[in-house]
């Protein structure tokens, strides 16, 4: 093999091209990120550092920076792809007017303002305009992972924020365009148009692949129960969408959004995001320290005033011009601000058009050779700034007021009183099986909302036919927990998984929702310390369970242990009604032997009441309910309901069994 691919274990031999490069990228990474989490700083300002530090006009550990470039293309495309996921076309309709009123009044203000600006001090019109169009457009990275991180991303400020950066992403593809017109080259309205053509082409062909392709595609996938293929297919998804968009000229970050609202669409979005969400860290890391390689110190020591004042202008025109923007949408003054704020830096996909740009003849600010460096050491110092001026802007909108739809920030507890909660709060189940099924059937009979979530499509299916809020996707992802409705659940119950598998769950609850009670029932024998450690207030164990019942059993059929009270009908006897022969009861040959469910009513004991009169057991499922002379009747209704129409007496010494259907007794055979 040749191009620096063969790694060769002589002594002496070369190693492959990329991989010194990229070893000194993640180290340093990982490391300042380290050193910033520490310092509580930003992580990305402490990537964009590492970039400055390792880049070829520093230390020159990393002089070529092509592999570099191309990880942080990658970064883009997961980073959108997964903003994309947590949306949703219903979501995305919804904030359509910030998109377009939010956003195309921004990047106009923005635009026009810049551009008088610039004129103002000597710059030529078409310079003036250039300069406009690059101050236009925010950071969609760095803007979104701040939204992240604070947990801001369905908030209005969020939803303000991503639209006007949807808008700006739009607009790129249109500025591209108008270059050569604003330089005085070819080109025309004809070439717009077709472009805009393309453009709704892509999105119209995103609509139906969305609803009619997608869902059955990952359905599938998902049922092969690999989660190597999965990742693999949504990964595929994500890049090979961002791909075919751009052949349109469709920026690559806008495809991957696109492919992220695709995959939304299916029942299985939230379990994509879990596994995208990994290598989308690693490769954002990637693209924040590749941005902070193109700084070179030397440039920002010699032209720091100049830098300096660009700086304060930039922030001053995107603070208002945001701020005028978001207010047009009415979210409140709070709200605008605080936007407004958070959008004031210059964004990635600058550096795209100032090199169209600078290829036709435009320089930003009229500053000739100069241009590129400046605009880069301001994109720079923007980017580390973003982090701040958001606190500041959210400090500033709380001093003005509370923002419109925003909640009020939970006070630190311990754990919450489940009794306490409000009715609509759910209890979070995580697996199903036997247990789910039997607690979830529980809890809806009292009127408790129940949430589940798991991995397998078909308990899934399954939670869902029955009834139930169902949210698929591996409940270690913290991504599927919240979207499960975590930080509301008034109880979190852990079951169907094993002691090792359990305690990792309970220790993402425990971090993400700290107040939260967890109750875990192992499918194993537990090992309570590690749970505990893990944050589970509650352990059952259900082998110890199963043993108890056992040897209750085998006791009491000795003759050895007293029969508890209120065991009748015993659970673990077998009911084996035969009918009399000359029953004329068309319902008798379907009689079969069953267990009895409970060892009373199973609705009264549900609904927390022991006043049946007498006990009947379905001879169809086992199911045990009261007599029609209790106040319930829960017997009769349970043969109505499920269509099993014949009960057996469960009452000591009474051997007969009744057809609700027919309204006939039969004695039991001699």
């Amino acid at each position: 093999m040749d191009g620096g691919f063969t790694m060769h274990l002589a002594a002496g031999e070369s190693v492959p091209e990329y991989l010194m490069p990229l070893t000194v990228l993640l180290c340093a990474a990982a490391g300042i990120g380290y050193a910033s989490t520490r310092l509580r700083v930003v992580p990305i300002v402490g990537f964009l550092l590492a970039g400055v530090l390792i880049g070829p006009h520093q230390l020159g550990l990393v002089d070529s920076t092509r592999v570099v470039e191309d990880a942080a293309d990658i970064g883009v495309i997961l980073l959108l792809y997964t903003i994309g996921i947590e949306f949703s076309l219903e979501r995305l309709a919804a904030i359509k007017r910030y998109v377009l009123v939010g956003g195309g009044l921004q990047v106009a203000l923005a635009v026009g303002v810049t551009a008088g600006a610039a004129a103002l001090f000597g710059a030529g019109w078409r310079a003036a305009v250039f300069t406009g169009l690059l101050v236009a457009l925010s950071s969609t990275a760095i803007v979104l992972k701040v939204l992240a991180s604070r947990g801001d991303t369905t908030r209005p400020v969020g939803q303000a924020g991503v639209a006007v950066l949807i808008f700006q992403d739009l607009a790129v593809v249109l500025m591209v365009l108008f270059l050569p017109l604003l330089a005085g080259e070819g080109g025309g309205p004809g070439e717009i148009a077709r472009a805009l053509g393309t453009a709704a082409a892509v999105l119209a062909v995103v609509l139906v692949v969305a609803r009619k392709v997608m869902p059955r595609l990952l359905e599938a996938v998902a049922r092969a129960c690999s989660p190597e293929v999965f990742l693999l297919t949504v990964v595929a998804l994500g890049i090979g969408t961002a791909f075919v968009t751009s052949l349109a000229g469709v920026s690559v970050a806008l495809g991957a959004f696109l492919a992220g609202l695709v995959v939304s669409e299916s029942r299985h979005g939230q379990h994509a995001l879990g596994e995208v969400l990994p290598l989308q860290i690693v490769f954002s890391a990637l693209f924040f320290v590749s941005i902070g390689m193109l700084l070179d110190l030397r440039a920002l020591a010699e032209l720091w005033w100049l830098i300096g004042l660009i700086a304060l202008g930039v922030v001053a025109v995107k603070a208002v011009t945001g701020a005028v923007a978001l207010a047009a949408l009415r979210l409140g003054a709070p709200t605008a601000v605080a936007g407004g704020l958070m959008l004031a830096q210059i964004g990635e996909f600058s550096f795209v058009l100032q090199r169209a740009g600078h290829d036709a003849g435009l320089d930003f600010a009229a500053l000739g050779d100069r241009g590129e460096q400046v605009l880069i050491s301001v994109t720079v110092v923007l980017m580390v700034a973003t982090p701040a001026l958001a606190a500041l802007g959210d400090r500033l909108g709380r001093a003005l007021g509370p923002r419109r739809g925003a909640a009020p920030a939970p006070s630190p507890a311990a754990r919450k009183d489940p009794a306490a909660c409000a009715e609509e709060d759910p209890v979070l189940i995580s697996g199903w099986g036997p247990v789910a099924r039997e607690v979830a059937a529980a809890l809806r009979a009292r009127g408790v909302p129940v949430s589940v979530t798991t991995l397998g499509p078909d308990l899934a299916a399954e939670a869902e036919a029955a009834g139930y809020r169902v949210v698929r996707g591996d409940p270690v992802k913290r991504n599927v927990l919240e979207q499960a409705g975590l930080r509301s659940a008034r109880l979190v119950l852990i079951c169907e998984n094993d002691g090792e598998e359990a305690a990792a769950i309970a220790a993402v609850i425990a971090r993400a929702a700290p107040d939260a009670p967890i109750a875990v029932c192992p499918v194993d024998v537990p090992d309570p310390r590690a749970l505990a450690r893990a944050g589970a207030d509650r352990v059952v164990d259900a082998p110890a369970s199963v043993a108890d019942r056992v040897c209750a059993t085998v006791l009491r059929r000795l003759g050895t242990a007293p029969a508890a009270p209120g065991d009748r009908p015993a659970t673990d006897t077998v009911v084996d009604f035969r009918p009399d022969p000359q029953a004329a009861c068309p319902h008798a040959p379907g009689i079969r032997p069953v267990l009895p469910r409970s060892a009373g009513c199973t609705a009264c004991l549900r609904e927390g009441r022991r006043d049946w009169v007498h006990l009947r057991t379905c001879l169809t499922c086992g199911h045990v309910g009261c007599c029609d002379s209790s106040p319930s009747r829960h017997a009769s209704a349970h043969a109505a309901d499920r269509d099993h129409p014949v009960a057996a007496s469960a009452e000591p010494g009474e051997e007969w069994a009744w057809c609700f259907e027919d309204r006939t007794t039969m004695p039991a055979a001699d």
